[in-house]
């Protein structure tokens, strides 16, 4: 198998110190505990078992865990599938993927269908925007994963009014091309805020570290935010 340049894990055993928080926010099992002479110390169990979002990275309490781009294997989804029913656990466990019918809660009817769209700006898709188009210029920036103007009835109130708004999803997408085009945009436009709105599930997180990443590599200092969606809607 040949191997291409991309992002993945990296762990500094000199800062983990072995408390296995990165364990259950993996949800393809690509980390385990060993014991070193060190003490014990997390490590990538194989390359292809990392899908390189991100998503244990905000529970590492020493930073130890970053995501770094370098010549390795290919992510491979069916090798990891294996490899979480060879644990024992169930390979579609990640709630990203997992189907469950939501139910309302409430019979009270919505009085919202004559609501005009908060929408400023178009395209919206991260692929598609031009990191040159006047309105991002000193903008406050909405990024937000293409699934929460679904789970949150209100979204547009809540978070595209008074924001130019860019939409992508971190799992199916180009991370690679998300990291370039949102740092010359950032290096281009400089935006006065970013607020970032993702999904509840683990590999939504990695929106956020795309942010961080783009913004070191444009060189600017741009604040940004955060909120986190549930599946049935809630701000979590």
């Amino acid at each position: 198998m040949p191997k291409i340049k991309r992002r993945i894990i990296t762990i500094d055993e000199k800062l983990c110190n072995g408390c296995e928080a990165c364990i259950p926010a993996c949800h393809e099992q690509a980390i385990a505990i060993v014991e070193t002479k060190d003490g014990p110390k997390a490590r990538l169990v194989k390359d292809i078992y990392c899908d390189g979002l991100g998503a244990c990275l905000g529970k590492c309490p020493t930073g130890a865990l970053k995501i770094e781009e370098k010549e390795t294997y290919a992510y491979d989804d069916k090798a990891t599938k294996e490899h979480i029913h060879s644990k024992g656990k169930n390979a579609c466990s990640c709630p990203s993927s997992e189907p469950m019918q939501l139910k309302k809660t409430t019979n009270i009817k919505s009085q919202i269908s004559n609501l005009e769209s908060e929408l400023q700006n178009w395209p919206v898709q991260m692929h598609l925007i031009s990191p040159s188009a006047p309105y991002f210029k000193n903008a406050d920036i909405a990024l937000i994963a293409d699934c929460v103007p679904f789970a949150c009835a209100n979204a547009h109130v809540k978070f595209i009014k008074d924001r130019i708004v860019i939409i992508g999803c971190p799992k199916l997408d180009d991370t690679d091309a998300y990291l370039e085009k949102l740092s010359d945009l950032f290096a281009t436009a400089t935006p006065k805020s970013i607020k970032i709105v993702h999904m509840e599930v683990p590999c939504c997180f990695g929106l956020e570290q795309l942010v961080k990443e783009a913004i070191k590599k444009s060189g600017k200092n741009i604040p940004y935010s955060k909120v986190v969606v549930g599946i049935k809607g809630n701000i979590v």
